[in-house]
């Protein structure tokens, strides 16, 4: 597999800002795309083998949250010590973003990569478990809004992904039968637990 991010830069604020300018085109579907960008991900690690189980989860405030038991976000450590994350949120995905054969996620729409979801969201908190330790990071409409906050190592590696799609960009909410709905298509692949906050 070819790279998926150019590691140069961590944010490319015009590659959020085209994003921000055409979220109609990018969010077409609503905040149910803005979902399955994010769950194709821990998707893709299940097809590697290195994730089981995904839990969507719809807040009661709106927001929403992915989590998986995956291998967690690549880190690096640069010569002088410092850690950096692969800049999936700020950054273009270069498999993904602006090429005609994308594939398409279960809403009929092409995958265009996960800072698609950051750059339309509010906010967006990052949190990756790997076994060397983990971190976490809030993203303003996909800016990093502040440091990593570095996490203890803990026995098992994953990913949390939750975010507030921007009502004035993506405006509406996600249903959990949609949600359900939608991820039938990864039935053979992962098992996909749909939970709506205050829904018995």
């Amino acid at each position: 597999m070819g790279a998926t991010h150019d590691w140069s830069g961590d944010v490319d604020e015009q590659h959020l800002a085209q994003i921000r300018s055409e979220a109609d085109a990018f969010a077409a579907g609503g905040p149910l795309h803005l979902v399955l960008e994010v769950l194709a991900y821990p998707v893709d690690e299940a097809v590697e083998g290195s994730s089981t189980h995904v839990r969507v989860v719809l807040h009661a405030d709106g927001s929403v949250s992915v989590a998986d038991d995956g291998r967690g976000t690549e880190t690096r450590v640069d010569a002088d010590g410092v850690a950096r994350v692969k800049p999936v949120m700020a950054t273009r995905d270069l498999r993904f973003f602006g090429r005609g054969d994308a594939p398409l996620l279960p809403d009929g729409r092409p995958r265009s990569g996960i800072s698609v979801v950051a750059a339309l969201s509010t906010w967006l908190v990052h949190t990756n478990r790997r076994a060397e330790g983990g971190w976490s990071r809030r993203f303003e409409h996909g800016i990093p809004a502040g440091p990593l906050d570095l996490l203890p190592a803990a026995p098992a590696s994953g990913t949390v992904v939750h975010f507030l799609p921007d009502p004035s960009l993506v405006p509406g909410r996600v249903s959990a039968d949609d949600v359900r709905a939608a991820a039938r298509t990864y039935a053979g692949v992962v098992p996909v637990e749909v939970v709506a906050e205050g829904v018995g």
